[in-house]
Formats: structure tokens, C-alpha cells, sequence
């Protein structure tokens, strides 16, 4: 229904059902709900106080509202339940939280963390540069393809949320160890599967997961001994922030991120704020 309806990855599909399933258990267990016609807008909002509660960010909160409203309206629709509770409960109001970001400093010792000398050196280290000097979502990441990478021009074409194509530039660095990879690693990789021309590729010659690139971007964190907790979005936030701190022009970063609103790029600007306050605190004779 969904993915027909709302033209849904894979990916948002599986966080629908995540949702759902967590609103149907807190309903059963929680409230001691038995039947649909028995869910009112009290149980909704406690479900939402009790996401927050959680310590979910404000867009997942808010998909969980919108899983909700469209299961209820499904159902509606169906005729499997005699009124929808949803429809006049306003989407909660909920601010959002800064996301986590690294210094320029702290993405560089991680990236120099890792070892080329091991067997999926050159691979980890090409994806941890690319992750950070592209923006990129893991989910892009485990997509792209070779025909993707136009290395004469430095940049890459991705293919994100919806679809929606962009151009992203690529740094030299980045360039360089993604061929370094494809020359020692790669090569040897496509013989033992036959693959759809992915770049990433696992040990089998297969097509990366995104939890295979959250356990290495986990594994070259702890190594390097930075003792945060960070997931590859993170590169994905801190590429914007060090951007806006370099003075680049908020659209120009919406492009790169692929944001469609720009309200949603705006929100590193509020970090940027904080890192010049930081940067008051720590220098001014009067701060």
C-alpha cells in the first residue's frame, strides 16, 4: 500500500512497519488496547510523549506521527474501523535536537586511523573519505555504482531519497583512494561474484550493507580513540557544518545534501552559531 501510494524505498518502507509495530505493542502493552475501534486521540499523544521519552529525534517522532495517521486513514478507508482518530490530531510540536558533529580534526584522525596494510584497508578508508568529503547517506553510499564516479570531472552522481538525481563534488583525496581501491581491492573482489558494478563491495564480492559500513566506520572510531558515539551520518553532519563554518552559501549545501527544503539545511546553521559562540567564549577578553 505504501510503496504504491507514496512512492517508498525499500528502506522507509521497513522504517513504516518499525513504527507500526512499536505504536501496536505500546497500545496492547501500555494502554491495554484489544480493538482498533477503542483507540483514541488520548492514546495517540500518550504514544508520542512516550517516543519523546525515548530520546527519539524530532524526524523520526514525526514519522512515527505520519506511520500513524496513514495506518488510521488505511483502516478508515477500508472500512475496518468506525472513525479515525487521527484526523484532527495536529502533528506534534516537537524541537529539534542539534545532530552530533566532529571537528575537522577529529574526521581526519579517524580517517588516518586506518591501516592500508589490512585487507580491506584501502576499501574502509576510500568509504570514510567519501562518506565525509561528499555528504553522502549510507544508504547512497551502498548504491552507488562505478558508472557513478566521473573522474574526470571529480564528481559523483547520486541517486537519493526519491529517486532524485544530484551531482556532488569529490575531493582529491577521495579520488585518489577510491582508485588506490579499485586498483589492489576491487579487482579482486568482481572475480568472486559476479556483482551489478556497486564500488563498495564486501569480502564475498558482494554489495555493502548499511550495517556493514556502521560496524567499520565503529571499528576505525575506536581505534583511532575518539570516544564518541557516531554513526556515518555523523560524517554526513559534520561535512555541512565544516562547510557553513568555511562560509559556503547554505544553497549551495542544500544541493550537495540533496535536501528539498531548505529549512531542513537550516538547521546547521543554528551549529554553526554555536561553534562561533564557542569560538567568543574561548578568545574574547570579555566573553
Amino acid at each position: 500500500m505504501l510503496r504504491v501510494e507514496k512512492n517508498l524505498s525499500t528502506n522507509s518502507i521497513t522504517s513504516y512497519k518499525t513504527d507500526l509495530k512499536r505504536y501496536i505493542n505500546f497500545l496492547f502493552n501500555k494502554e491495554s488496547i484489544q480493538d482498533l475501534n477503542s483507540i483514541r486521540q488520548i492514546h495517540i499523544r500518550n504514544f508520542i510523549r512516550y517516543l519523546n521519552d525515548q530520546n527519539l529525534s524530532s524526524a523520526s517522532i514525526n514519522r512515527s506521527f505520519s506511520s500513524i495517521r496513514s495506518y488510521h486513514k488505511y483502516l478508515s478507508g477500508e472500512e475496518k474501523i468506525s472513525h479515525n482518530p487521527t484526523q484532527l490530531l495536529e502533528a506534534p510540536k516537537i524541537s529539534k535536537k542539534l545532530p552530533k558533529v566532529l571537528s575537522i580534526q577529529e574526521v581526519d584522525v579517524i580517517i588516518n586511523s586506518v591501516k592500508l596494510e589490512e585487507s580491506m584497508g584501502y576499501r574502509d578508508k576510500a568509504i570514510l573519505e567519501t562518506l565525509y568529503s561528499a555528504g553522502l547517506r549510507v544508504s547512497e553510499l551502498c548504491a552507488l555504482e562505478m558508472n557513478n564516479i566521473l573522474f574526470d570531472s571529480a564528481m559523483l552522481r547520486v541517486v537519493g531519497k526519491g529517486n532524485k538525481e544530484r551531482y556532488v563534488p569529490l575531493g582529491s583525496k577521495a579520488i585518489k583512494l577510491i582508485n588506490d581501491y579499485c586498483k589492489y581491492i576491487r579487482s579482486l573482489l568482481i572475480n568472486k561474484k559476479k556483482t551489478d558494478g556497486n564500488v563498495f563491495l564486501s569480502k564475498n564480492g558482494k554489495k555493502l550493507t548499511r550495517m556493514t559500513i556502521f560496524n567499520i566506520m565503529k571499528k576505525w572510531t575506536q581505534i583511532s580513540g575518539i570516544n564518541k558515539d557516531i554513526s556515518p551520518h555523523t560524517f554526513r553532519h559534520s561535512f555541512a557544518t565544516h562547510l557553513l563554518e568555511g562560509g559556503a552559501d547554505l544553497r549551495a549545501v542544500q544541493e550537495m545534501l540533496g535536501h528539498s527544503d531548505i529549512s531542513t539545511t537550516q538547521i546547521y546553521t543554528h551549529l554553526d552559531n554555536e561553534y562561533l559562540k564557542e569560538v567568543h567564549r574561548t578568545f574574547h577578553p570579555r566573553a
